[in-house]
Formats: C-alpha cells, sequence, structure tokens
C-alpha cells in the first residue's frame, strides 16, 4: 500500500503532519511512500543536505517538509546526512509515521537505512547503535526485507560490517533469524554476505551469535567458500589478502569436524620452496620483472607470507607506484622507498627481457586481433564509504 492509496481525512485545514497523524496514528499497517527529491536551500553552496546548517535546519524542521522529502535526504551517502540519522529518522517518527512504514524509492525501512549509517568511515557507530534501538523498542520489525535487495536489517549491518549492530538486532530477534538467507547472495546467510564482501568484524560477531559456519547457499557454498581467492585479486590488494586469508581460516575453524570441507580448504604450496619455484620460472632475486605485463620493477623477495598462502613475490619498483614499503601488516619482507614496494602471486609476473620478446612478436603480427585479458571482478571487494553510493545506483 502507497501514502496514496490511502483515503482523504475528513478533517479540513490540517497541517501535513496533523493530517499524517490522522491517516495512521501508530497504525500496525505500514506504506510506501511515494518516491520525492531531497529538499535544498535556494542560496545552497553544496550539493548535499547537511542538517548542521541552518539553512538545511529550517527546512528539516518545518512541518512542512514532506516524510517523502525527509526519506530522500536519507538516501544522501554523505557524513553529514549519515552521522545524523537519528534527528532526520525522529522527524519521520514525529510525522506520525508507523516505525515500519517505507522509501518508495529503495523500499528501505528507518531500520535498515540506521544500520547501512553504522558504516565505518562515513556514518557514526555510536548513534546507529542508539537509534536501531530506538526504533526496536517502538516496533521496527528486524525481519522485513527491501523488495529490491530481498535484505533484512541483518543483511545490511553485515554487508556494512557493523558488528555493533548485528548483536543489537540479534538480541531482539529469534535463533533462527541469524541465518536468514537473501536471495540477492544466491540464498546465502548473513555470513556468507560478511565473508564475500570481506568484513572481518561482522564474521566474528556472527560466529558468537550462533551462525552456522556450515550453511550452504543455492550453489552448495559454505560461508568459507565464498571469500574471495587473494590470488585472483588486484596487485595493490594486499591488505585486502591478508583479511581473505583470515577470515577464511576463521570460517574454517569454526566447521564442524563431521562437515565435509574438502572444496573450502585453503590451498597450500608453502612446502614448496621459493627458491624451487623461482627456478621453474627461470628467475631468480634481482632479476627485472614485469607485473601483469605493466609494471616494471626488481624481484627482491619471493616465499610464504603471512597475508595469503602460496608463494609470492616482492618487487620493488622503478616508480611510486606501489602499496608498501616491503612490509605488509608489519611483517618486513624486504626493504625498499615507500610506495615502491608490491606484492603479487608468481603466476603474474615475467622476465623484462620476456616482455620485450613479446612485444616484438606482436608487433610484427599485425593480421592478429589484439584480445584483452577479461578482468577479475572483483568490485565487491571495497570501502564501505563508497559501497553506500553502489546501493542507490539500483534506484536512481
Amino acid at each position: 500500500m502507497t501514502i496514496e492509496d490511502l483515503p482523504e481525512p475528513s478533517l479540513e485545514g490540517d497541517s501535513l503532519i496533523e493530517r499524517e497523524r490522522f491517516l495512521f496514528p501508530n497504525s500496525e499497517t505500514s506504506v510506501t511512500f511515494s518516491v520525492a527529491a531531497a529538499p535544498m536551500p535556494s542560496d545552497c553552496e553544496f550539493s548535499f543536505f547537511d542538517p548542521n546548517d541552518a539553512a538545511c535546519q529550517e527546512i528539516l524542521f518545518n512541518p512542512e517538509t514532506s516524510v517523502s522529502e525527509l526519506f530522500a535526504i536519507l538516501r544522501q551517502w554523505v557524513p553529514q546526512v549519515q552521522q545524523n540519522i537519528d534527528i532526520i529518522g525522529n522527524e519521520i517518527i514525529k510525522r506520525g509515521c508507523n516505525v515500519n512504514d517505507r522509501d518508495g524509492l529503495t523500499d528501505m525501512t528507518l531500520l535498515h537505512y540506521t544500520c547501512k549509517s553504522g558504516a565505518h568511515g562515513i556514518g557514526d557507530v555510536e548513534t546507529a547503535v542508539k537509534f536501531a534501538t530506538q526504533l526496536i523498542d517502538l516496533g521496527a520489525d528486524s525481519s522485513l526485507r527491501s523488495r529490491w535487495t530481498n535484505m533484512n536489517a541483518l543483511h545490511y549491518a553485515a554487508y556494512f560490517d557493523v558488528p555493533e549492530l548485528i548483536s543489537v538486532i540479534l538480541k531482539n530477534a529469534k535463533p533462527k533469524d541469524v541465518d536468514a538467507t537473501c536471495s540477492d547472495f544466491d540464498f546465502g546467510t548473513a555470513l556468507h554476505i560478511a565473508a564475500f564482501n570481506l568484513c572481518t568484524g561482522a564474521v566474528k560477531c556472527l560466529l558468537e551469535h550462533g551462525a552456522n559456519p556450515a550453511f550452504r547457499n543455492d550453489k552448495g557454498q559454505i560461508p568459507a567458500d565464498v571469500v574471495p581467492d587473494p590470488v585472483d585479486m588486484p596487485l595493490e590488494m594486499a591488505d585486502a589478502a591478508a583479511s581473505a586469508k583470515e577470515i577464511k581460516q576463521i570460517l574454517l575453524d569454526a566447521v564442524p569436524l563431521s562437515c565435509d570441507i574438502s572444496k573450502a580448504m585453503i590451498p597450500n604450496y608453502d612446502h614448496v620452496t621459493g627458491k624451487a619455484m623461482l627456478l621453474s620460472l627461470g628467475l631468480k632475486l634481482g632479476d627485472r620483472v614485469v607485473i601483469a605485463g605493466q609494471k616494471v620493477g626488481t624481484l627482491r623477495f619471493c616465499g610464504t607470507t603471512e597475508f595469503a598462502s602460496g608463494q609470492w613475490a616482492g618487487i620493488e619498483l622503478d616508480e611510486p607506484e606501489g602499496k608498501n614499503n616491503g612490509s605488509v601488516g608489519k611483517v618486513q619482507y624486504f626493504k625498499c622507498a615507500p610506495k615502491c614496494g608490491i606484492f603479487a602471486p608468481l603466476s603474474k609476473i615475467s622476465k623484462a627481457s620476456d616482455l620485450k620478446k613479446s612485444s616484438v612478436r606482436s608487433s610484427s603480427m599485425r593480421s592478429s586481433p589484439l584480445v584483452k585479458s577479461k578482468k577479475i571482478d572483483v568490485s565487491h571487494i571495497t570501502s564501505k564509504v563508497n559501497s553506500g553510493d553502489a546501493f542507490w545506483q539500483h534506484f536512481e
């Protein structure tokens, strides 16, 4: 049911707040509000709504500002809005809304928005936790799902890696709710969502609250199976590779011994020495190498690491285009200038001389079309600051 489906009140001359209170005073039937644009001051110099700005406050607290417009403000993925989720949310509630009413564009409730606003780097966890608790006390239903993403409040909290909100939700939920599935993630659970997006805090919190690490999605995968493979990650994502290794091991350790996890086991080539691997590739330390046919540098390290299983190459780049100084996670594997160090799987490096030979052969074979290699899709592994913007692209 949408707000337009409701009957007109018999009262005349009422303000907007009074009209909405007449329509659903503490109603058990939630409604979906029509879509509106976020209101902005006429002389505004910025493109987003700032609840700390006097002109924006005048709009925010104006009784004539509609609920649809307030929901539009909540959709803005900027710290100024997300860190004030409680102020904007309470303005919606003051207008007589049911706590489970929905935004017509995203089909999200206030609790959904609050779980999203706890994202580190853009929201405020403490504010989000307090407001989520308030909403639940007022009757917010954590099992409600957005019909566009099929995600409930727990799924959003897991996706945005907010363990504090996960605890609040599960404290007031039924035991089975921790393993509620989501069709947008192959009918996996919140634990699958957290594992797939490398949300370490969410993974640990869900396990502490009884999430099933052996639950299989529609593809037959347990959460450990959906953790991205560090070898498939771009070269600049060594930190993410370390998180992937940690999360996968946590999940594997949590799986009951009776469960068959052979497919999810972490491949281990640690018994193969770095020297042997280099010999098989015709390489040695000090050689000039090319990484993925792009970046050029000197091979300084080859061996096992703390951040991922298998053999990794450490390269000192000619230009400061790297990610570190030869260290990852406080472990120094080799030394170089800041931003000149980078790590890569051995499969992604080759001798610089081989690249030149390959270039000569390619230039002489003009009749052969150039075929670009397909990039591995790891776009989902990103800062949650960016992830919020990605969500809105589904609706705008």
